[in-house]
């Protein structure tokens, strides 16, 4: 239990399938059976290569000759005299003696003499020798030489198809050192800036980008110069991507992308290859834009890697130094960079030079999601009755993904519901499923549920009675995610400063369900444990960071420093035993504090309580409308009956 604060084709459908009809009517799927046609020829010259050369290989062993030792004429001569040759094979000059015991020997006569007066003048008789002549005809020397030359080419031309077909992919040994970039023509991306909301001032940096790749002349005609690099920062789902794909949308140069992680590799020096082929790819299309997405990959500061300077990560990072601002000239390439964690990066990355403009994206406020939403509704029929007003209030910290996803989520149950538009409780569900997660059916007791209602009642009371807590937007019992139930308190305004008391309200709004299980059930349950943990921090956070306790103005906790080698973290806060025993002191007087503000109003308020648990168990859930027609209007800051808490403090 927690507090959640927060263009149609009119292609038939056999055209669409790949079928093309005839007269008749019948349809012939032409182009389905081209491309299986082409596959199989494909594969079918693969396999013929692998079984041509299997079988030459084999071949090749076949027509291998026999093994033995070579020996003279006259040793052979006499072998035969002796009767110790059971046959003599003759080819050319070349004798093949296979004796008594099938051992083989090699011996060679005179080029152009007859065997046969050979072994007459050696006083043997032809007759007693068994001779077989071996043809050398044309065909049979070509013979031999296909055997032996056939296995060596086939090897050559398979060789020659794996190689072939290495040099088309990308993550081969033939392409370690050339970048994996994605290249955008003008065209080919149809996101345009008129398609993004809620970053203006991104917006605009990245419109005068393309403006000076597109008109230069217009710049240097005062002695401007086009800025190397923009850093765009910013958490996760505000657009710092989407913002590049419009850069590529808009821009009549050529637009490449890469992220972080694509230049580091196993091997060492790969990195700084592909920082060179991207570079230099990029100078021989200028002028071009650069994006490089999650560049705290690689860009990180230097000194800490575990191979010191010679850390793969940091060699790549220099590569990319010396191509953004070295010696060599590198005027019609911008380099666009996006990150969420922009501390992390190294400083001779951030200076002038280098990334001359640092963008800076926040959360949207309420125009901004006003305009977000208008974006992604787009294409999703809406009733006429939401009012997006309404949800962009709703909507307090949500990022640009979020409400992409909220809306989607929203057509998504419509859909399965079978209806033909999405309502206003289609988009509420959704926003609660993308912040909790799903609704889950939990087997519970009449008493646990009970337990439950008045935990979440006492939440929605104390938040309605303390001046400074925004209004209660929903209450429900139905469990999401890891809570049994959810008050659901959303900003009503978009906060740029916290104060103290509005900081010392919600830890009393969190504790208000404990004190209300307190007063009811005399017991305390496990449900509060979330409550207790976001108080705790809360708490903390003004003692250590914000200086709102009594140890005064003085930050206690991780602190940032400057190094040598740049920034770095101090994670353990440098403080005395006595010192961090005075902060548990000083968060536990907080909490304290605002625990018995809120068993003051439910005490007071008792009845109220009963009203909103009763109403609970029976609906379940109360939107903030049934919640003040219980409570007996809507709230109020200048209510009368807030008097006396205000004498408390």
């Amino acid at each position: 239990m927690a507090i959640h604060k927060p263009k149609q084709s009119s292609k038939t459908n056999s055209q669409k399938n790949g079928e093309a009809p005839n007269n008749s009517g019948s349809k012939k799927p032409m182009v389905r059976m081209e491309w299986k046609f082409q596959f199989g020829i494909k594969n079918l010259i693969y396999w013929g290569l692998i079984v041509l050369f299997i079988g030459s290989f084999f071949f090749s062993l076949k027509n291998l000759p026999p093994v033995g030792q070579e020996v003279s004429l006259t040793k052979a001569l006499e072998d035969i005299k002796a009767n110790k040759v059971k046959e003599v094979d003759i080819t050319g000059d070349k004798l093949t003696l296979t004796y008594q015991d099938n051992t083989i020997a090699f011996s060679r006569k005179e080029e152009n003499e007859s065997f046969v007066k050979t072994l007459e003048a050696s006083s043997i008789d032809p007759k007693s020798v068994k001779m077989v002549v071996k043809d050398q005809s044309l065909s049979r020397i070509w013979i031999e030489l296909l055997g032996t030359l056939l296995p060596l080419g086939l090897m050559v031309v398979f060789f020659w198809f794996i190689f072939r077909q290495a040099r088309g992919s990308q993550d081969t040994l033939f392409s370690f050192g050339q970048s994996k970039a994605k290249l955008f023509a003008k065209g080919k991306q149809s996101l345009t800036f008129k398609d993004i909301a809620g970053v203006n001032e991104a917006k605009k940096e990245l419109e005068e980008i393309v403006d000076f790749l597109k008109n230069p002349s217009k710049y240097r005609a005062v002695g401007a110069r086009t800025p190397k690099g923009v850093l765009l920062v910013g958490p996760s789902g505000v657009g710092k991507t989407l913002l590049a794909r419009a850069v590529a949308g808009e821009a009549a140069v050529p637009f490449f992308s890469m992220a972080g992680s694509e230049f580091m590799e196993m091997l060492v020096g790969v990195g700084a290859a592909r920082v060179r082929d991207l570079f230099g790819t990029a100078k021989k299309s200028a002028p071009s834009i650069i994006f490089i997405d999650e560049i705290d990959a690689i860009g990180r500061m230097r000194g800490y890697g575990i191979a010191g300077g010679h850390d793969e990560r940091e060699q790549t990072l220099n590569q990319i130094l010396v191509e953004m601002d070295g010696f060599t000239p590198n005027d019609n390439v911008v380099i666009v960079a996006a990150t969420n964690r922009g501390d992390l990066l190294d400083p001779a990355l951030l200076r002038p030079g280098r990334f001359d403009r640092r963008v800076t994206l926040d959360m949207p406020d309420l125009d901004d999601r006003k305009a977000i939403l208008g974006i992604h509704s787009r294409g999703k029929p809406m009733t006429s009755t939401i009012d997006w007003e309404r949800i962009a209030k709703r909507t307090v910290g949500f990022s640009g993904a979020d409400l992409e996803n909220m809306l989607n989520e929203a057509a998504i149950l419509a859909a399965r519901n079978n209806r033909k538009e999405v309502t206003a409780a289609d988009v509420e569900e959704a926003a609660l499923k993308v912040k909790l997660g799903p609704e889950k059916k939990r087997l519970q007791t009449d008493h646990d549920r009970k337990m439950t209602a008045y935990h979440e009642a006492g939440h929605a009371l104390v938040s309605y009675y303390l001046p400074n807590m925004d209004p209660v937007h929903r209450i429900s019992i139905v469990s999401r995610g890891i809570t049994l139930g959810q008050t659901v308190i959303p900003p009503s305004r978009d906060r740029i400063h916290e104060t103290k008391s509005h900081l010392v309200e919600q830890v009393a709004s969190m504790m208000g369900g404990r004190a209300a299980e307190d007063l009811v059930f005399k017991e305390f349950t496990t449900g509060a444990s979330s409550d207790i943990d976001q108080a705790t921090r809360v708490a903390r956070s003004m003692v250590m960071e914000f200086g709102m306790s009594d140890l005064g103005p003085i930050n206690l906790g991780p602190q940032m420093e400057l190094t040598e080698w740049g920034r770095m973290w101090n994670e353990q806060p440098q403080v005395s035993q006595q010192m961090q025993n005075r902060i548990d002191q000083e968060v536990k007087k907080i909490v304290d504090t605002a625990y018995q503000k809120a068993v003051t109003i439910i005490k007071k308020f008792r009845k109220k309580l009963d009203l909103v648990a009763e109403e609970l168990l029976k609906k379940e859930t109360l939107e903030s409308e049934d919640f003040e027609r219980i409570m007996g209007g809507a709230k109020v800051l200048s209510n009368p009956e807030l008097a006396f808490i205000k004498a408390k403090k």
